[in-house]
């Protein structure tokens, strides 16, 4: 064989393959957006900062949206309303099993897994002129923040305190509206269920002076007994009023897709994704977990066949029963 013909032959492979790259994009998405949660909570800043870069490394339009969290974001997933979407494991499996307070009795089975992002803390919040410096130091009848309506942290931080024999008036909102509540006095204290640094509570340390409440022991304890959560103490670094790391209780988060998105599309999303972890812990420092080793951390939803692809590629083991 001539080099002449070498070449040619070479030339015509590259062509060929990237003419099979182009074509396995016909069925890909013009656009997409990811349901992340309310402003000045941690799903936005990360979700919304995810979309932009996948968006620029895949030259489509996407971005994220503004929604009331995990729960609604299972929703939207499943009937096709949003591409992508955050969720954490607690509502994952509510909505899977069709036991989420958003759709009573819908199985939300059209919505499988991605990637790992964190773990949420569920932690507490409030002024330092308050005096509460531990959950029994809430009064009786306080008025405490917990979120969006069928949050992560309204669907599980309420029952918690009612279990650790907390007596309050629940309220709902957006974490910089919570916030803003607990300066001007309308709030006792901000139950927070977000990745960490919360925006919110970065944002009020600035402001005033505040109370970041741990767990003790006895009361983690309590609660995992009963709730889907894991013992985690937050870095004394996270936040500037914490002098030592703080005992709290968390959960896992996923990202995650329709199930009958493209193969290629969702193994390209999940190859920039994996494959770029300082972009991720540049967009929120959360993202330092966003790494394939925390793919066994998901034991709820089903794996896309596309991100499942990847991982095997790159030695990552995961079960076939555990794939869509």
């Amino acid at each position: 064989m001539t080099n002449k013909t070498t070449a040619l032959l070479l030339a015509g492979s590259a062509l060929f393959t990237a003419f099979s790259a182009q074509a396995d994009k016909s069925d890909w998405p013009e656009s997409f957006t990811v349901g992340t949660a309310s402003q000045g909570g941690t799903y936005y800043v990360y979700g919304s900062g995810w979309a932009n870069f996948i968006a620029d490394e895949l030259d489509i339009s996407g971005g994220g949206e503004v929604t009331g969290g995990p729960n609604q974001n299972m929703a939207l997933v499943h009937n096709g309303d949003a591409a992508f979407g955050l969720t954490t494991m607690g509502p994952a499996a509510a909505g899977l099993n069709g036991e989420s307070p958003l759709a009573p009795g819908v199985k939300m089975d059209n919505v499988c897994a991605m990637f790992p992002m964190y773990e949420t803390p569920f932690s507490i919040t409030t002024l330092a002129d308050s005096g509460i410096e531990s959950i029994s130091d809430i009064p009786d009848g306080a008025k405490i923040g917990f979120g969006p309506a069928a949050s992560t942290s309204d669907t599980y931080f309420p029952e918690m305190l009612k279990t650790l024999g907390v007596d309050f008036e629940r309220r709902n909102g957006g974490w910089s509206d919570l916030g803003g509540q607990l300066q001007d006095g309308l709030l006792d204290v901000i139950a927070f269920a977000a990745g960490i640094p919360i925006p919110a509570v970065s944002q009020l340390e600035v402001q005033t002076d505040v109370n970041i409440i741990e767990f003790t022991q006895d009361e983690v304890d309590t609660v995992l007994e009963d709730y889907p959560v894991a013992e985690f103490d937050i870095p004394a670094s996270t936040y500037s009023t914490l002098e030592e790391d703080s005992r709290v209780v968390s959960m896992w988060n996923f990202a995650m897709t329709s199930c009958d998105m493209p193969d290629d599309f969702i193994y390209e999303v999940t190859r920039l994704t994996m494959e770029n972890n300082d972009k991720m812990r540049s967009i929120h420092r959360s993202a330092e977990t966003t790494v394939p080793e925390n793919i066994d951390q998901n034991t709820v939803l089903p794996f896309h066949p596309g991100a499942a692809r990847w991982y095997k590629e790159n030695g990552y083991d995961i079960d076939e029963d555990m794939i869509d």
